[in-house]
């Protein structure tokens, strides 16, 4: 049977190297590196930093396949390995030392008033917001329940392992991925006698999602980016954010420790 390998790279001059250097150790193993992606590969590696990765699950759609990357970057929290350790992956590999994470994704539903639904799905987070110049206005829903009238320059929806990414910066907690939840992280809130917002993360369980509908829905541009992918909307109907079904699975090995690593990178 062919042990078909995807290899996806950046293009620093270390990544191509790696990737050279990479996919002749895999034939030498006994494996077919993939000219083109192919979805039918057993495995993919992906070499860069975080923002390689996940331009590697948006452009092939959060392939099915387990994915392990190697850090050519700065922090790289997907990225399991250094270029120096190629040996030791193979070898790993090819001994089935090692688990799967499997990393939960969040989907943001959009309907406009000419009746379009459109779905966005981030692995790190959802992000709505307004102009780049003007505060936004929304009502907030958890479930059934209507929570809060928004005013702020957003409000960002993080999975777990989005949790060190942007929603970090802007004062939200660092989840462990193993729990299934989604974070919801105010930005820039105000509060004023028309406007009552949280000023912290609210937590959401899986079986909740987040419902959001613009104060004005004529007069609204709306910005909704999922992991830097953004897209514009004019009247904006309503939009619905929960978890998706789509599941990524990183490969890991038995040296990984997620807490160990949130130590090495912000401590």
């Amino acid at each position: 049977m062919n042990r078909i390998v995807n290899i996806t790279a950046n293009n620093t001059e270390l990544s191509l190297k790696t990737k050279t250097r990479l996919s002749a150790m895999l034939e030498k193993a006994g494996f077919i590196v993939s000219k083109e992606f192919n979805h039918h590969a057993e495995l993919t590696v992906c070499i860069g930093g975080d923002g390689a990765f996940l331009q590697t699950m948006h452009e092939h759609n959060f392939p099915s396949m387990p994915i392990i990357g190697i850090n050519t970057g700065h922090l790289g929290f997907f990225q399991e390995i250094s270029p120096d350790k190629l040996d030791d992956f193979i070898f790993n590999y090819t001994q089935n030392m090692y688990r799967l994470q499997k990393l939960t994704t969040v989907k943001a539903t959009v309907k406009t008033e000419d009746g379009a639904t459109t779905e966005h799905i981030g692995l790190n987070e959802i992000v709505i917001r307004g102009s780049h110049s003007y505060s936004i206005h929304l009502n907030i829903s958890i479930g059934d329940s209507f929570i809060e009238r928004f005013s702020g320059d957003g409000i960002l929806v993080a999975t777990p392992s989005g949790s060190t990414a942007y929603n970090y910066s802007l004062g939200g907690s660092i989840v462990d991925p193993r729990l299934n939840l989604l974070q919801v992280t105010p930005i820039a809130p105000m509060n004023t006698t028309a406007y009552r917002c949280f000023t912290s993360s609210i937590l959401l369980p899986s079986d909740l999602s987040l419902g959001v509908i613009p104060e004005n829905i004529k007069d609204t541009t709306i910005y909704i980016d999922n992991d830097g992918y953004e897209t514009r909307y004019e009247n904006v109907k309503n939009i619905r954010i929960e978890f998706a079904d789509k599941i990524v699975q990183l490969l890991r090995f038995d040296t990984y420790d997620f807490w160990n690593k949130v130590k090495t990178k912000f401590l």
